[in-house]
């Protein structure tokens, strides 16, 4: 025992050093904790993000790259909440950002939907989620800490006395789990809701945000089933949130391997140099899946693959592969540049020799008989709707003239996929003898999305021996071998992006009436020409799209 220090002080360090040492890690973390210590029962801690100009934190440097982004004090409200994707994906990301310690203390959890539910019975629901669907191991103390901010709102879209108690809620947790009225509003549910519940949220004033602090609304595709209702829909939002504080959820736009596309492109000079009309012969964006509609008929019909991922998806990832380098890498840069990729494409002039449609039909796949699209429950025999779609789109602008994007994507594909393919021109001349080159195609870079996410390049090596052969090789980076941490899912990206405000992987409404417009007149042409062409379940696609890619003097990459 120091005999130098006084005993009152000596108290104080053995009572406070839990205390001490937990507020440490909260200002290292960029918040600072102001709560009441020295009793037993401890008052509503409350937090300030880092941004408050009361504290500035002397050890943080914002160059150091250890400590991650951290939501400030903050609520998420899911409407559906009792849905696949709520179940599946956001209740399992929102404890795997908590796992990751990048959720306030005090984040609440708030459900609305249909259920005669408690708060208790919500509360098992997400349990339930988060234990089979959670990236992240289950960790008791965690889901203890975000259990104790989960409220349950029963009620209709529809029904006022349920929107007041969400109200009284919202009020509840600011007091008792100190969100400082930050709240983002996600609406999980059909697009015919999306007016009737931005409108409840305006009427009972849950759309406006105290003084200092924020309301954001998060809207799933679809955006529309057309230009039309796609602006109507953007006119019943904007009077209720203002654009900047609605976030248009495209989750692949969340994947990393989406946004390492951009590093891929603009952190590498090997690369810009070659990423041109010059050297690219063409480009291949592929999204397939190997299963059928499942039980989403009453979803999928009408609506169809190119409405359902065309329209979004594969034109997101068309218009970051081809646009030019932003000013600065935010939302506003990003928008700039998408938007001039949008406006600068191209129809084929004959859209029945430059698009394609398809149904999937029955067939062996994996070993298991299934059943062909017309056969599946809840699907009318003479539908015409599309579970395949393939368009080739040229850019009319200098750096991509005359280079032809196709696009493709189906259900009941030969594998899950997603990828984008960038196909170079054949070298100039060839010195080699044409029997030296025969297995040689053409240099492709590859990034590879889902799953495997990471890189491919394919170029051209002699082969091992006395003679002299080349054949493709390929060289891979992915990212579960390169990086000690795993990626994380899309999902806990963009809802980690809502509660900071960071709007760089969100659609905005321009992006989403331009790409509507590309694939209006489509729907058209299709709507009065024929019906889609049968595909065998389990192949890669009708044979109408390997002729489109013969005509051009090329073929599909088989991923």
């Amino acid at each position: 025992m120091s005999e130098g220090i006084p005993q009152t002080a000596e108290q104080e360090t053995k009572g406070t050093k839990e205390e001490k040492e937990a507020r440490a890690a909260q200002e290292a973390a960029g918040v600072e904790q102001t709560g009441v210590s020295g009793t037993t029962e401890a008052a509503p801690i409350r937090y300030r993000a880092d941004t408050d100009t009361d504290f500035s934190n002397p050890l943080r440097d914002p160059r150091d790259r250890r400590l991650p982004r951290i939501a400030g004090p903050s609520g998420l409200v899911i409407f559906g909440v009792t849905g696949d994707l709520s179940r599946k994906k956001l209740m399992p990301a929102v404890y795997d950002l908590a796992n990751r310690g990048l959720l306030p203390p005090g984040f609440s959890l708030v459900g609305f939907a249909r259920r005669d539910w408690e708060d208790q019975d919500f509360a098992q629901v997400v349990h339930d989620a988060v234990r089979e669907h959670a990236r992240t191991p289950f960790r008791e103390e965690v889901w203890q800490q975000l259990a104790e901010g989960m409220r349950f709102i029963p009620g209709d879209f529809d029904d006022d006395t349920a929107f007041k108690q969400l109200r009284y809620a919202v009020d509840e947790l600011d007091a008792s789990r100190g969100t400082s009225g930050n709240y983002a509003f996600y609406l999980s549910v059909p697009p015919k809701f999306f007016p009737k519940v931005v409108q409840q949220l305006k009427k009972h004033k849950l759309a406006d945000a105290p003084e200092g602090s924020w309301r954001r609304a998060v809207i799933e595709k679809p955006f529309g089933h057309d230009l039309g209702s796609a602006e109507e829909l953007n006119r019943v939002v904007h009077d209720v949130f203002d654009p900047e504080q609605v976030f248009r959820i495209d989750h692949y736009l969340g994947k990393e391997t989406v946004q390492n596309l951009l590093a891929l492109r603009f952190a590498n000079q090997m690369f810009e140099p070659i990423w041109n009309r010059s050297y690219v012969d063409h480009v291949q964006i592929t999204m397939a899946e190997d299963i059928g509609i499942g039980g989403r008929a009453g979803y999928y019909d009408g609506i169809g693959a190119a409405r359902d991922v065309i329209q979004n998806h594969l034109l997101q990832l068309m218009a970051l592969t081809a646009m030019e380098e932003p000013a600065a890498f935010d939302a506003a840069s990003l928008l700039t540049e998408k938007l001039k990729v949008l406006k600068a494409v191209r129809l084929p002039q004959d859209l029945g020799q430059g698009t394609v449609r398809g149904q999937y039909a029955a067939a062996w796949q994996g070993g298991t008989k299934v059943r062909g699209y017309l056969e599946e429950d809840g699907i009318d025999q003479s539908s015409t709707t599309d579970t395949y779609a393939a368009v080739r789109l040229q850019v009319d602008n200098r750096r991509w003239a005359g280079v032809p994007f196709y696009l493709r994507t189906g259900k009941r594909l030969g594998r899950r996929v997603t990828e984008i393919a960038v196909v170079f021109q054949r070298a100039p001349h060839s010195p080699f003898d044409s029997t030296a080159t025969e297995e040689l195609g053409s240099n492709a870079i590859v990034i590879r999305v889902q799953p495997d996410e990471g890189m491919t390049v394919r170029f051209g090596s002699k082969v091992p021996g006395t003679s002299m052969e080349i054949r493709d090789v390929t060289m891979d980076f992915a990212y579960g071998e390169s990086f000690t941490e795993s990626s994380p899912e899309a999902y806990e990206r963009l809802i980690l992006d809502v509660l900071l405000g960071d709007a760089n992987l969100f659609p905005r409404h321009q992006e989403v009436e331009e790409s509507w417009k590309i694939l209006d007149p489509i729907e058209r042409y299709w709507a009065t020409h024929g019906r889609p062409a049968q595909y065998a379940s389990g192949g890669w696609g009708p044979e109408e799209a390997d002729e489109m890619l013969a005509r051009d003097g090329r073929s599909w990459r088989r991923p």
